[in-house]
């Protein structure tokens, strides 16, 4: 039988180790409010770490540098073309009527090759395009046919206007003796990859480099199985945000185009990634071979594309500004209507202007002066939608317009009395979008992980303090237990101690009695 002096004294050990439980809880606790804390500052530089070793250019990267390598996202050039109603009428002076005829869609495949990388961390490569005819996406075939205006007759005329009079009329003659008129009605298939054309063979034949092509005459036959020239680019393993950035183009770092400096910069990206970590402030800069000039887009708004975070770059208002309205253009110039880029020096000097399609962002005086157009941002402007923490793109919609400044040139029939203007030939769009298992991989590892990542800090961080809580409450009470178990071990342990005391002494346990041996007191 135990006495009350044993009982007392197992009571205290219990309540010591009780206690002694409770602080281990707690430093627990802390210990994991602690980590939890460390995983908030710790986790976004791991997260940005994995990002970089990832966008550096570098072939042990080999999903992202498979990536950059052959672009397996599938892009498509989507073609529109302005068929011309009134070709008549337009010869005696009237305004031009047009009539959108399209999509004709093909499907662009993208391959870099001749990749070389060199010891001041840059790759040189040419990138190869392809184009291929997506029947099933097209609202026609290749053997539609249009009209629009013929850039060989018209183009040439505006070139020649300030000749002497005498090769004015001998060009017209030229032009007579090819049979060449005013406007063409070919098929879609000749229009963009070439036709048969004596003046073609005549020019090539006795004024060799006049024209872009030395085969057949057409408005792309240049683009397919060709390549966008010699691109050195920045890996990024010196600088992450550098990486992606042209160092030269064709052995040039500035273009020998147009008047200014800084009109002559080739700045930014090729066009395809841009350096991480981009912020609202960050602007889309980027070379294109074939506008012949630097270009940057501009933030507008943030979005999502299943699950992805994205922002919004678009084109603004200044990009194809003339001088007048925007004085940093004015090395593009000679400039006409705002909204008008004349490529002309980069392209034989034929009276080419690029634009946004139908004239959008444009003056409005140049729709006055055409018939069929109707301009909106959904359907023509250009937008990239990327990921601002890695720099690459979701979702890309570059949509362009070539047009070509027509008027009457005297002794050069062909041109008859035609009205000065802007005519729109046709628009294009380059498309493509991130889906499939890329986008799955995307989707794992920029939005599940991070969020499994950030979940896992603020769960440490609220059962740590959910256990020191517990910890203490538990720890308060057997401390307050090992008081009162302290008191009756003062009176037990008296031998002074009356009837009344001891059991006053026990009776905070109910249900417990303390029965005293009078032989052991």
């Amino acid at each position: 039988m135990l006495t009350p002096v044993k009982a007392v004294n197992n009571k205290q050990t219990m309540v010591v180790n009780k206690a002694k439980v409770a602080v281990g809880f707690m430093v627990a606790g802390v210990l994991t409010v602690f980590f939890g804390t460390l995983l908030t500052f710790v986790g976004p530089i791991i997260i940005d770490d994995q990002i970089v070793k990832n966008t550096v250019i570098d072939p042990k990267n080999e999903m992202s540098y498979t990536m950059w390598k052959d672009v397996p996202v599938p892009f498509y050039m989507s073609v529109y073309f302005f068929n011309v109603l009134n070709p008549q009428e337009i010869l005696s002076g009237e305004k031009p009527m047009v009539e959108q005829r399209g999509p004709y869609v093909y499907r662009k495949r993208i391959q870099k090759d001749n990749i070389t990388f060199h010891p001041n961390n840059t790759v040189s490569y040419r990138e190869y395009r392809r184009y291929f005819f997506e029947p099933t996406m097209s609202v026609g075939s290749e053997s539609d046919v249009v009209t629009i205006p013929n850039m060989l007759v018209l183009g040439a005329a505006v070139m020649m206007e300030n000749m002497p009079f005498a090769v004015r009329l001998m060009i017209s003659a030229t032009f007579k003796t090819f049979k060449e008129g005013p406007f063409l009605t070919k098929t879609v298939g000749e229009l963009m990859w070439g036709y048969d054309s004596g003046l073609v063979d005549f020019l090539n034949k006795y004024l060799p480099g006049m024209l872009p092509s030395s085969g057949k005459f057409g408005l792309f036959a240049d683009f397919n199985n060709s390549n966008t020239g010699l691109f050195t680019i920045n890996t990024g393993k010196d600088d992450i945000g550098k990486v992606h950035k042209v160092d030269s183009w064709n052995g040039l770092t500035k273009l020998p185009y147009w008047k200014t400096p800084q009109c002559n910069m080739i700045n930014g990206t090729a066009g395809q990634m841009w350096p991480p970590f981009m912020t609202k402030e960050s602007t889309l800069p980027f070379y294109s071979p074939d506008a012949c000039r630097s270009m940057e887009l501009v933030y507008q708004r943030p979005g999502e594309m299943k699950g992805i975070p994205l922002y919004r770059y678009v084109a603004p208002k200044t990009l194809f500004a003339n001088g007048t309205d925007y004085a940093p253009n004015e090395g593009f110039c000679p400039c006409r209507q705002s909204g008008l880029l004349n490529v002309s020096s980069c392209r034989h000097n034929s009276p080419v202007f690029i634009s946004h399609p139908h004239f959008f962002n444009a003056d409005p005086v140049l729709l006055d002066y055409v018939n069929g157009l109707s301009p909106s941002e959904d359907k023509h402007g250009l937008f990239i939608d990327i990921h601002p923490e890695t720099g690459v793109p979701l979702n890309v919609s570059i949509r362009l317009q070539l047009n070509l400044y027509m008027k009457k040139v005297s002794a050069i029939t062909e041109t008859g009395k035609i009205s000065e203007v802007v005519m729109p030939m046709i628009w294009f769009e380059e498309s493509g979008y991130i889906d499939g298992p890329i986008l799955t991989t995307f989707h794992t590892n920029l939005v599940i992980l991070p969020a499994v990542m950030e979940y896992m800090q603020y769960g440490f961080i609220a059962l740590g303090l959910a256990t020191i809580l517990i910890a203490s409450l538990v720890y308060h009470k057997v401390k307050k237990s090992q008081r009162e178990s302290a008191k009756i071990s003062t009176v037990v342990c008296n031998p002074g101690a009356s009837e009344k005391e001891l059991k006053d002494s026990y009776d905070h346990e109910k249900k417990e009695k303390c029965f005293m041996n009078n032989s052991e007191k």
